[in-house]
């Protein structure tokens, strides 16, 4: 099995369990992590002793969203710091949207399991996976409004919530807590914290059993609900409007002129007219 510097992998039987493990910033993704789990996926889709994928994140929180520390660790200060427009677009396209709407479309099923803070570029791996099963902790929240893009750079969450309640969560950048996320139907199920893991185990563990042919013409033919009312189209369409939005002078000016703080006092900038 692959050894990677931002993940734990680990198999029991049918069952890979990807793990984000950058704990100490709250699996934040730097560009590491994103590659990595692109590798570890396109692994798992093609190991034949793989039936269905768990994503999920180490310590206290699945994902705070995109990695806001050190320019050096950070995607996001490396389309910042690219000498052009052109190449921060590549780099944020094949990042943030090509990646995620292949993982979309593994051949295999993906649960995500989700505890604590699910933020932005966190939602939207959890939302590139088939479900999610959270805990009775988990917090969700879409902050890019706030922050001066449009949305994230995948837009599923109006086809999962539907329109009107996307345009609030959006609009106001409030935490969804976790049975509101399942009121909404963002999640399927919500356990306690600590039956979390062995929970989303088990369920794995069933749909394990199933023929993996089968389980893959099922999710193809479930993505293909969507695909006819034109999701993929509308995911390019999100990210074309997204990159118009945050990668303007105004946001990336300010990106630079904020990159002297820390993280923490940086989001803590950002959002303390909303007092959270």
């Amino acid at each position: 099995m692959n050894s990677y510097a931002t993940l734990l992998v680990s198999q029991t039987d049918a069952v890979l369990t990807v793990t984000m493990n950058r704990p100490h910033v709250r699996n934040a993704q730097n560009h590491t992590l994103l590659e990595e789990l692109n590798a570890a996926f396109r692994s798992a889709a093609d190991d034949a002793t793989v039936r269905v994928i768990i994503l999920a994140g180490a310590g206290a929180d699945f994902s705070s969203g995109h990695d806001l520390g050190a320019a050096n660790e950070n995607a996001g200060a490396e389309h910042v710091n690219a000498p052009t427009w052109e190449e921060r677009y590549s780099i944020c396209r094949r990042l943030y949207l090509d990646y995620t709407k292949a993982w979309r479309d593994l051949p295999k099923p993906m649960i995500a399991q989700v505890q604590g803070h699910c933020i932005m570029g966190g939602l939207m791996l959890a939302l590139a996976c088939d479900f999610i099963i959270c805990a009775d902790d988990a917090r969700f929240a879409t902050r890019s409004v706030r922050w001066g893009a449009s949305s994230e750079q995948y837009l599923a969450l109006p086809w999962v919530i539907g329109v009107p309640q996307a345009k609030q969560a959006l609009f106001t950048g409030d935490y969804l807590d976790a049975p509101t996320a399942l009121r909404l139907g963002l999640v399927n199920e919500v356990v306690p914290r600590a039956e979390l893991e062995a929970h989303t185990q088990r369920l794995a563990q069933r749909i394990a059993l199933q023929d993996p042919f089968a389980l893959r013409l099922a999710k193809k033919v479930c993505n293909a609900v969507l695909d006819i009312q034109g999701q993929p189209a509308h995911l390019d369409a999100a990210f074309e409007t997204w990159a118009l939005s945050a990668l303007r002078p105004a946001v990336l000016e300010r990106w630079n002129a904020e990159q002297s703080l820390p993280a923490a006092d940086r989001i803590r900038k950002r959002d303390q007219k909303f007092g959270d």
